[in-house]
């Protein structure tokens, strides 16, 4: 409470320990000394409520985004309300000022909404992956195997490997969008996530003036990741980086394994953990945007599209990990991220073989895009297969029961996920089951939000190939699936 002039004439415990003032300290002091207001976004002061109160006669509530600086310079976010003290005669004797903390309903809000934007995002990109993954899948498909014929010491062959470099790229743009889909789970597998890191920063760091300093622990934990999503990852921290250091510099990697007790975050149940930090030497990130780095459509870039540190965040949470960032404006900044170490299982190398693998048999395309159809047909008969297509899974059906019952089976099947107004492969699986339990169906899709291309297995499907493709994992895949 206060006397007209804004001098404090009570404060009570509560009001004690927000501030950060006692009684004794604060009693006879004007109010603006002991509740120091300013706007959470300008950070300039606010009005002082009690001439609000005594201009107007009325009560009257702080505007939001109201932030008190305690005694001890911490700050919380604050709603409150002023009103005034009448005497008998309804003349103002003083103001009543009531307050409360609202930051930890703040963060909660902050979080429903950062997820809400999330969730807008994935139904934006769930129609546009489709159509251009299907489309890029042609182009790649094209390149890998217009390098089968090109001799590979020749320019020629030179060109067309930068070329399938730009189109896997380019499969980024799309995997960003994706990775806010609704579902989506990563397709993990058992990988060394230092790999993954030193060929995320020798590409994306070759010619520009940044030097990559890896520091990994010996025995580093493999992890189970989607090591398409985990490139993603750290390609995008290492352009924020790039950004941040526009006259060259230095990013650390450190991988270690660490176990975290119980209290170690909120959000990680305790156990075994890969630590990755990734830390520039750049002009670092403002306080007032720590908070919001994460959030969709965010950028302090002229030409950024908000969208890259936000799909770090999302996939690291899907991996139940965990991410952290730490700056100081001119110090740089150090992201750390917290990955579950994997159970039993060798680590699988993140670059992998490029091996063409030769094959025979007859095999059953199931797409409903041309282009599709025609790029596969053309990698299978390169790779020594018969091809035969259907548009849906209705004609796959027909088809494979017919080539059973003419002994001319096909050795595998190869289905889209999803058929815009026909029958996908989820539905299709059902009954090829039912007419042969020993089907060897493979299921493709343009990274799907469907859970099925993370838990392909537990639907029937011998194998998962992910659009777009080249033609040695094609090849690979139907080496695998053929051949148990």
């Amino acid at each position: 409470m206060t006397d007209v002039a804004g001098t404090i004439t009570l404060i009570n415990k509560v009001a004690e320990l927000q501030t950060g003032w006692t009684a004794e300290e604060a009693v006879g002091r004007p109010l603006a000394e002991v509740f120091h207001i300013i706007n959470e976004r300008t950070r300039k002061r606010c009005e002082h409520p009690v001439l609000k109160v005594m201009k107007t006669g009325l009560a009257c509530g702080l505007a939001n985004h109201t932030v008190l600086i305690r005694k001890n310079g911490t700050e919380i976010i604050i709603e409150d309300s002023a009103a005034p003290i009448r005497d008998r005669a309804s003349r103002i004797i003083g103001v009543v000022l009531v307050f409360r903390d609202t930051t930890d309903k703040r963060r909660m809000e902050e979080e429903l909404l950062k997820a809400e934007k999330l969730q807008s995002v994935g139904v934006l990109a769930g129609g546009l992956a489709h159509d251009f993954n299907n489309l890029l899948t042609a182009v790649l498909g094209n390149i890998s195997m217009a390098k089968m014929y090109v001799d590979n010491r020749s320019k020629a062959f030179a060109r067309l490997t930068e070329a399938e470099s730009a189109s896997r790229r380019a499969t980024d743009l799309t995997y960003q969008l994706l990775t806010f889909s609704k579902g989506g789970a990563p397709v993990k597998k058992t990988t060394s996530i230092s790999d993954i890191i030193r060929e995320s920063a020798n590409f994306t760091l070759s010619g520009t003036t940044i030097a990559p300093q890896f520091s990994v622990s010996e025995s580093v934990w493999p992890v189970d990741v989607d090591a398409g999503q985990m490139s993603q990852v750290f390609n995008n921290l290492i352009i924020n980086a790039i950004q941040a250091m526009p006259h060259g510099g230095t990013i650390a990697f450190t991988v270690e394994n660490t176990v975290l007790s119980e209290n170690s975050f909120a959000t990680l149940p305790p156990g075994s953990y890969v630590r990755i930090s990734v830390q520039d030497s750049g002009s670092g990130i403002p306080e007032e945007h720590i908070t919001k780095i994460f959030d969709p459509y965010f950028t302090t870039k002229q030409h950024g599209s908000g969208l890259g540190l936000a799909s770090v965040y999302s996939i690291v949470k899907r991996h139940d990990g965990h991410i952290t960032i730490e700056s100081k404006p001119g110090q740089g900044a150090t992201f750390r991220i917290y990955l579950p170490a994997a159970g039993n299982g060798a680590a699988e190398s993140a670059a992998g073989d490029a091996t063409v693998v030769d094959g025979r048999g007859k095999i059953l395309v199931m797409d409903d895009e041309q282009i599709v159809r025609d790029i596969s047909g053309d990698m299978l008969q390169a790779l020594g297969y018969d091809v035969d297509y259907a548009t849906n899974g209705s004609e796959a059906i027909a088809m494979y029961r017919h080539a059973r019952e003419t002994n001319k089976p096909f050795q595998a099947v190869i289905m889209d996920l999803t058929i815009p107004g026909g029958m996908g492969g989820k539905d299709a699986i059902e009954q090829l089951l039912s007419l042969d339990p020993d089907v060897k169906a493979i299921v493709s899709s343009g990274y799907s939000n469907d859970p099925i291309m993370a838990d392909y297995k537990t639907y029937g499907f011998k194998g998962v190939i992910i659009k777009p493709y080249s033609i040695d994992a094609f090849s690979k895949m139907l080496r695998d699936v053929i051949t148990g």
